[in-house]
């Protein structure tokens, strides 16, 4: 019994031992490859704005989209995915179709609204909800917003070489479980900078085309002018 716990406790230990210097060796590479920042005009690219202004606030919604997604990254919310009656979750947690949401209602528009709107009109179109709408979660999953995206606003470039195609406050997703917002930052080579919620320490970073390789980017959306 001794020699098993003595086996035990050194498997803890070599677990332990390997799990701190995973995240310290993550941590230096996040800070290292978000070091170099490039914006638009560093590569000739303009930066669109919106015809509209959904808030009347002044700001176009491009603008305003891309605000409230830093907003949400300087927030940093504890990344918990829960059900929520009502929809919406606590101010102080979230995940990434949360970021989505935030950043929308930022300018203006109620996100929520809009894709429950949608499911209730097309329920067929939204094989997530599999016939049985719930205005508490659908506007939170990752595949009806790809559904509501590709239907009412417009889908673009899933090609990061093009990279004067995305802009900030664009909205991209990857495979069907994860989904973020373009930054106006950028790296080296053009590519942009991602905010997105996935429990990680730095919530803008220079992780699009290393998460493309990951999880193939599948839908790249900006709202209709």
């Amino acid at each position: 019994m001794k020699r098993f716990l003595k086996v035990l406790f050194i498997i803890i230990i070599i677990l332990l031992t390997f799990a701190i210097v995973a995240t310290t060796t993550y941590v230096i590479w996040t800070l290292q490859i978000n070091k170099q920042v490039y914006y638009a005009k560093d590569f000739g690219i303009e930066v669109l704005k919106s015809k509209k202004d959904e808030d009347n606030d002044g700001i176009d919604d491009y603008t305003d989209i891309l605000e409230g997604a830093k907003l949400e990254a300087q927030r940093k919310p504890r990344y918990n995915s829960e059900y929520y009656a009502g929809g919406y979750p606590p101010d102080e947690e979230g995940v990434c179709t949360d970021v989505i949401w935030r950043a929308l209602k930022n300018a203006g528009y109620s996100l929520k609204d809009m894709v429950d709107e949608d499911i209730k009109n097309n329920v067929d179109k939204y094989q997530r909800v599999g016939g049985k709408p719930d205005p508490n979660i659908d506007f939170r999953r990752v595949p009806n917003l790809k559904v509501y995206f590709e239907r009412n606003q417009l889908s673009l470039t899933l090609d990061l070489n093009k990279i004067e195609e995305w802009q900030p406050g664009d909205i991209v997703a990857f495979g069907k479980s994860h989904i973020g917002i373009i930054s106006d930052k950028r790296n080296k080579k053009g590519i942009p900078f991602l905010l997105h919620n996935g429990g990680q320490p730095i919530r803008e970073e220079n992780i699009l085309e290393v998460y493309n390789n990951f999880d193939p980017i599948t839908g790249h959306y900006r709202m209709k002018d």
